[in-house]
């Protein structure tokens, strides 16, 4: 049976998870393009789900894709608008998740016994809902015509995205494994009968 020590454990994990996932959502590090000119300055170009930043544009930052972007390759601006709100999704999973850690810690030894398979099943929700969005992108990044001049990579929004979804899938597969092989809690101790004896 899982310990409230587990839940807690886990619940702290998972709230580590949830900032590196809204960082990677806030942040406009997921593709990025840098080169050098002959004349040393260097050009960057970062693209996030919902804005991209130029260091040559003025403003820097602008909604990324725009309709502009969006005239020539409407898939590219399908695919990559899917991938930012299946993330922006995936936070709302995460904030369910948490809901349910806390419901069932605080829902005593009852709760505790069945709860891992209601917070197993949001945080392989999560992961599925982060490693397509991730998916997306990475698929655009390897098939897509924008991508195609060298000096793009995935950058660490990329990354950070890929460590939430993995660490929901170990949190759950921890959650499982502890209510399989940790004993039930005993919270009283039953008492000899005095008249069986």
């Amino acid at each position: 049976m899982t310990r409230p020590i587990v839940y807690s454990v886990a619940l702290g994990v998972f709230v580590c998870t949830t900032a590196l996932t809204l960082t990677s959502l806030l942040t406009t590090h997921w593709v990025t393009y840098s080169v050098t000119a002959s004349t040393g300055s260097t050009f960057s170009k970062r693209l996030g789900l919902h804005e991209s930043c130029s260091s040559v544009a003025d403003p820097a930052c602008r909604p990324f894709p725009s309709e502009d972007d969006c005239r020539d390759d409407k898939t590219f601006c399908s695919l990559w608008r899917s991938s930012g709100f299946l993330l922006s999704f995936a936070t709302i999973v995460e904030l369910a998740t948490l809901v349910s850690f806390l419901v069932v810690l605080a829902g005593g030894k009852y709760k505790r016994e069945g709860g891992w398979k209601l917070i197993g099943g949001f945080l392989l929700a999560d992961a599925v809902v982060e490693f397509a969005s991730m998916g997306i992108v990475a698929w655009l990044f390897d098939n897509d015509s924008q991508f195609v001049v060298p000096g793009w990579t995935l950058d660490y929004s990329f990354y950070l995205c890929t460590v939430s979804a993995s660490v929901s899938v170990l949190l759950a597969a921890v959650l499982a494994g502890s209510a399989y092989v940790l004993p039930p809690e005993d919270d009283y101790e039953s008492l000899e009968d005095p008249l069986d004896s």
